[in-house]
Parts: structure tokens; sequence; C-alpha cells
């Protein structure tokens, strides 16, 4: 049998949970899959989109050969790849998170019938919602609560940064050792070559759309005084912090409303986007004087608090959920908290307390759930 699921008809109000689409067509168990998520989804209020490009929610069925990427509007428009193996693979992520580049997606959904659904993530997290009569309520309670966070991804550049800070300070030095230090223990895993797997035009959508310079992984800060920070660029290696207002930025501020992070640069800079995470560290800094500095890494440690939610990053979920388990802490001030399939965002009074502090404890591998 073959399914092609249409958007169907909108309602003239739509739901505050908002509408979801299906594009491309599927055959038997992912067919039969596909459209109990539409069940599902309707059950839970949401609405078929009156055309595709206008939900807030795609599920985009794809070959897995031949992947078609799904033509969003605006980044607002949460992608999800649903496709299907015969197999479960010996290597989920290396085998499922090509799929998500190649669908220009935010996530992967794996149908292996007979074992569940496997969830792979921008952020690397991969894990198995198991096969049984609840299947699609259980993958929509997992994909729900990402597609509907709110992504704070926006950059304001301001070239406004006082002419003794053009070429970095003490704080800039030590970022920069902070991440060569991290490469030196292994806690930067290489950035997935995404250029090998799209086009040219597709990796500019991607750049775009997911407001990344490139994929790499971690991020670092340091507080700079009451109100700005220092924070590492998007998509860069982070062994290789070397330029203030390009490689490091300043975060001078947040526009609330239209949820844009500004940064102050150095007039000639060309400058990066700053780090997704941006809006965690924001938040973690305002609400917690104490804290001189935060390192985010993708790897774990034993004993910690961590998110019951594995949200996107870049999201405003994401980072009340850790700022709000860093406040919570005995000591916020020198807290290391977990991110659900993520890794471990850790405070401290420096990058160099933190790291002397965690290295002993560090695991490489992230546990998924």
């Amino acid at each position: 049998m073959t399914a092609s699921l249409e958007a169907g008809t909108a309602a003239e109000s739509p739901p505050a949970l908002g509408s979801f689409a299906f594009a491309g067509t599927a055959t038997g168990p992912l067919a039969e899959l596909a459209a109990a998520l539409v069940a599902e989804l309707q059950s839970r209020g949401f609405v078929a989109a009156a055309a595709e490009e206008e939900a807030s929610i795609v599920l985009n069925l794809v070959d897995r050969d031949r992947p078609r990427p799904f033509r969003r509007r605006s980044k607002g428009t949460f992608v999800a790849a649903l496709w299907s193996l015969d197999e479960l693979p010996g290597d989920d992520l290396r085998e499922t998170y090509p799929m998500l580049i190649r669908a220009l997606a935010n996530i992967s959904l794996c149908y292996v019938p007979g074992h569940g659904v496997l969830f792979t993530t921008m952020e690397r997290g991969h894990y198995l919602v198991p096969e049984g009569p609840g299947l699609a309520a259980a993958v929509v309670d997992r994909l729900q609560p990402l597609a509907n966070a709110h992504l704070v991804i926006d950059n304001e550049f301001r070239r406004d940064l006082e002419p003794e800070l053009w070429e970095g300070d003490s704080l800039t030095n030590e970022i920069g050792e902070a991440g060569r230090r991290l490469d030196r223990l292994g806690l930067l895993p290489a950035p997935f070559p995404v250029e090998e797997l799209v086009s040219p035009a597709d990796l500019r959508r991607i750049k775009r759309l997911y407001a990344i310079g490139g994929l790499s992984y971690g991020n670092l800060s340091a507080r700079k005084d009451s109100e700005r920070f220092w924070m590492s660029a998007s998509g860069v290696d982070k062994s290789k912090l070397e330029e203030p207002g390009r490689d490091i930025l300043l975060v001078s501020g947040y526009d609330t409303a239209a949820r844009r992070i500004v940064l102050s640069v150095p007039p000639s800079a060309e400058p990066r986007r700053v780090s997704v995470d941006a809006i965690e560290h924001w938040m973690i800094y305002r609400q917690n004087p104490e804290v001189g500095a935060i390192l985010h890494v993708h790897a774990w440690m034993d004993g910690i608090e961590a998110t019951d939610v594995n949200y996107p990053c870049g999201t405003e979920e994401l980072a009340s959920a850790v700022a709000s388990l860093v406040a919570g802490s005995p000591d916020p001030g020198h807290a290391v908290v977990g991110l659900r399939n993520h890794g471990i965002t850790a405070t401290g009074e420096s990058l160099t307390e933190i790291l002397d502090r965690i290295e002993p404890k560090i695991l490489r591998q992230v546990p998924m759930m």
C-alpha cells in the first residue's frame, strides 16, 4: 500500500499548539506509523495546515537513498525527517545523523519495524523509542516539546566595542587557552563534515536556518562585568579561539521582544555568530552574580541533576531548564548540571577553576535515555 498524506483542511482558528503537515509518501509499516502520528497529533489539539509551508511542525517522509529536503519558508518551522530501516544500525549515530543533514531537518526519526523509532538530534543525541501499542503516542510525547520550543538564535551586531578591548583581554586569553585544554583532554568531538553531505546551496540554507557557522560542539564564556560576558562563536574550532570580535564575542545585551542576542564588536571586525547557547549563559549570569565563567561540553559526570527534556540548543526552554537547575543547586557558583542526551554545563569562578574541578570526574560518553 502507498500512502500519500495530505495536509487536509485547516481550522478557522488554530489552537495554541499549532499546525502540522506531512510531506512526501510512505509505504507499508512506515505509512501505518505516519497515519498513527496524524491521529495522535490531532487528538492533542494540533490542526492540519492549509499548506505545508504554513505548518509549525512538518513530518517529512523521505527516501533513505534519495532524501528530498522540505524547503522551509521560516526557521520557526520544525521539520522531522521520517524514514525507515529494515534492521537496527550497528552505529546509531553514524548511520542516522547524515540523514538529519541531508534532509535539512531539525530531527531524524528512523522507524525500524519491530524495534521502534530512533531519534537523532542536531546535538548528537540518539535514542530509541521502543515498539509497542502506544508507539505513536510515545513518539509525539518526545517530539512535541522539541517542536514547540522557541529559538533564540538571531544576533544584533553593534560596532561599539571599547577600543581597549579590540585585541581582547585576559579573559579572552583564558577562553582561548581553555579551548586548547579541552582539545588536549579529548573533549571536543570533531565537527561533523556537513559540507561533505549537502550541496553548497543547501549548506548556505542550513547556515541561514540554524544561524550557525558550522556544526561544532561545546562552548565557553567568561563574565566581563555585571552586564556582559565574552563567549565563543558558533561553528568555530574551540581549540583555535584566536581573534576577539570573530572567534570570541562580547555579549552585551538581550532584546527580549525580538529574541535577539546583542553583541559588541570592533568597527572593522567580520564577526561570526555567537554560540547558539548564548541565551542559556545569559540567563545563568543574570540569575547568579557569583558565577564568573560557564563551560558546556558534550560529556557527562555521575551523580548530577539533569533536564527532563532534550530541548534543542538555542531555545528558551533549554536555557530556562538549565538555568533553573543551576540556581537550585547547593552552590550555583560551582555547579555542574546535565542536559539530557546532550552534555553538561558547569559554572565556576573561572574556566581554569572549572576545568581543574571537573577534569578528574569527567566521562566522555553521554548516557542516552
